[in-house]
């Protein structure tokens, strides 16, 4: 497992560079998740910006996907979590060009009960917190601040 963490890590750039080249059109979630005494999960991805605290998410394709069921495929994928696709609501819809691409994203919130978490390669670490001062001075995606607000 950690061979795969290290080959996302190495080709990381090398995509980025790609969608600053191509500038292709894409589709990605991000998930909130909220336990019932108010904790919310962050995530450090193990292949880009490791210090940064994240939401998890990824890519999906909207002919064979919702932004839900993309959430909970995500979701399960990097954490093991089996969220149903109907538990999540939308937050928000953005046009983002921050990575290079032209990139539609979509931040979806659900409230989850089980928080045994199941970390796939991608993941280099995952916390619940109350509070963001939790994660000290750590730097924070502009998506994690922007869903938090909502």
């Amino acid at each position: 497992m950690r061979v795969r963490a290290v080959l996302l890590r190495a080709g990381s750039p090398f995509l980025q560079l790609w969608w600053r080249i191509r500038k292709p059109t894409t589709f990605g979630v991000k998930a909130l998740l909220r336990r019932p005494d108010g904790r919310f999960l962050v995530v450090r991805h193990s292949y880009t910006d490791t210090r940064r605290w994240a939401l998890p998410g990824g890519g999906y394709n909207p002919a064979r996907e919702t932004p839900a069921q993309a959430a909970a495929r995500e979701v399960h994928e990097e954490l093991g979590l089996l969220v149903p696709p109907e538990s999540f609501t939308s937050l928000a819809t953005v046009v983002t060009t921050l990575q290079g691409k032209h990139d539609t994203l979509t931040t979806l919130t659900a409230s989850v009960s089980d928080d045994a978490l199941t970390l796939s390669p991608e993941i280099a670490e995952a916390r619940w917190v109350k509070d963001l001062r939790e994660l000290g001075d750590a730097p924070l995606s502009k998506w994690l601040l922007a869903a938090l607000i909502k």
